[in-house]
């Protein structure tokens, strides 16, 4: 049915869920599993409008492109680690796994990946608790993938 399944994991509490029913999903098919993670520094809240000016603006002074590498490199490394934390689990539990991290807006980025990787599902979560403007602010990738993607997408709440 499934032989590539793509998890698309944040730092938020479900998480883990999301990637245990991913690991479910893939057991049960056989599929292979990529955990996938993208770093937005702008939602994040990682870098100020000015960091954010000099780390995409390669014109900048050379000294500020390397100190928003840098602020950018230290908030993505705990990411990473989780990756790798979930890339380990995975294969302990028999599931052929890779993991990558990439950066940009996570709705357009997650369907970027999938198609140039060519996953058969997307297994992601949604923050389905909130109301009002946080439900559309925080549900809005999940909304955008599953609107955009061009393969199935499985929403865990």
């Amino acid at each position: 049915m499934f032989q590539k399944i793509l998890v698309a994991i944040d730092c938020s509490k479900v998480s883990k869920r999301v990637f245990e029913k991913a690991i479910s999903l893939a057991k049960l098919t056989k599929a292979n599993l990529m955990i996938f993670n993208v770093v937005c520094p702008e939602e994040d809240g990682y870098l100020d409008n000015s960091e954010l000016l000099n780390y995409y603006d390669p014109d900048q002074d050379s000294e500020a492109v390397k100190h928003s590498q840098k602020m950018l490199d230290k908030f993505s490394q705990p990411k990473l680690e989780m990756l790798r934390v979930f890339a380990t689990e995975a294969t302990a539990a028999g599931v052929d796994t890779n993991y990558t991290q990439h950066f940009g807006q996570p709705g357009e980025t997650i369907c970027e990946f999938a198609q140039t990787w060519q996953a058969d599902l997307i297994v992601m979560g949604r923050r389905h608790w909130l109301s009002g403007m946080e439900e559309f602010v925080l549900g809005r990738v999940s909304n955008y993938v599953l609107h955009h993607a061009f393969c199935c997408v499985f929403i865990v709440p």
